[in-house]
């Protein structure tokens, strides 16, 4: 397929194989398990950039009018039958009913602020943001034992305290908990928290899980021999995996109507998501907008952070905040049961 070109688009075809052959294994890393070569899955990390790479070159080749054309034309045909969009245009949202549930999930980094930054961000203003939104659900990631009087008007809670070998966690509710339980996740300082609550006749059972983290700063990249850092990420692949799996096995068992949020630490395009996700609704795909981003790496946006819903609940809003008080933006979705 590359007769008849210049040395150059002979170098621009070879690229353009490089980049379909990273957006096919992105593309199938979703519905498949990888194991021992979860590695694989690193390129689904990248998806919609890939998508943008290969919309590159498609345009380049329909400049040349070379048949090369069909490289890309295949592979984001493909990804468009097979992947979820990654961009919302509108935002389809509902006026909150009274009955409305609203539940915020955030990963505040310990109240820490965002890492590197100059100007220390005062615990008081993340504290106070979330108390703004004023959610009936709230469910934050490597959070502050020592904090929890500033969130005192949540008469029902349950908190993973900094002095366990667990990443903090906590479910805050104004409605009762009736039952409540931690996954305690192996080999692992990240976990997932659950409580049934009980809003009227209706219990809900709530996840709040914060999966394996990379540990991958962009220092890393300089300072971490290659070799070193692959095997790292490739063990968080399979412990994200190993996760998801006991959270889906859990959930199942569940006869509740649930809701699952957290920090997946991957995104929509993983198998780690597909896995929990199963059947369950993801609120940014039902009434999001934009990105939908949650982290940034190195100027690229990522959405990891979700809230994913049972079918039988009906989702009227989404929201991703514009704001950096941690490493992560929270995200807030409402919900309400059908009648």
């Amino acid at each position: 397929m590359g007769k008849g070109l210049s040395k150059f688009n002979k170098l621009v075809f070879f690229l353009n194989v490089l980049a379909a052959l990273f957006m096919l294994l992105a593309c199938i890393s979703h519905f498949i398990s990888w194991g021992v070569f979860s590695f694989l899955t690193f390129p689904s990390l990248f998806l919609p950039y890939l998508v943008v790479t290969n919309a590159f070159f498609l345009v380049y080749w329909a400049l040349k009018g070379k048949r090369q054309i069909l490289l890309p034309i295949l592979i984001l045909l493909f990804g468009y039958f097979t992947q979820d969009s990654f961009f919302k245009i509108f935002d389809a949202y509902d006026e909150l009913g009274e009955g409305d549930i609203k539940i915020l999930t955030f990963n505040v980094g310990g109240f820490n602020g965002i890492e590197g930054m100059r100007n220390p961000i005062p615990k008081e203003r993340i504290i106070n943001f979330i108390n703004r939104q004023n959610a009936d659900i709230l469910c934050l990631q490597e959070f502050d034992s020592r904090i929890r009087k500033k969130f005192n008007h949540y008469p029902y809670r349950f908190i993973i305290p900094n002095e366990s070998d667990k990443s903090p966690q906590t479910i805050f509710s104004k409605y009762p908990i009736i039952n409540k339980g931690a996954f305690n996740f192996p080999d692992s300082a990240n976990d997932g928290i659950y409580a049934d609550i009980l809003k009227g006749t209706d219990t809900l059972r709530v996840y709040n899980i914060h999966l394996q983290s990379y540990k991958v700063r962009p220092r890393s990249f300089k300072r971490e021999a290659p070799d070193r850092l692959f095997n790292r990420l490739n063990k968080s692949f399979q412990k994200q995996q190993q996760q998801a799996n006991l959270v889906k096995e859990h959930a199942n068992q569940v006869r509740y109507k649930k809701i699952i949020c957290g920090d997946f630490n991957n995104t929509q395009f993983s198998s780690v998501y597909a896995t929990i996700k199963g059947d369950m609704k993801d609120s940014f795909q039902e009434k999001g907008s934009g990105l939908g981003n949650t982290y940034t790496f190195k100027f690229l946006p990522f959405r990891i952070d979700f809230i994913l819903t049972d079918p039988e609940l009906e989702i009227t809003s989404h929201k991703n905040f514009d704001v950096r008080l941690s490493d992560h933006t929270p995200v807030m979705a409402s919900f309400r049961l059908k009648e």
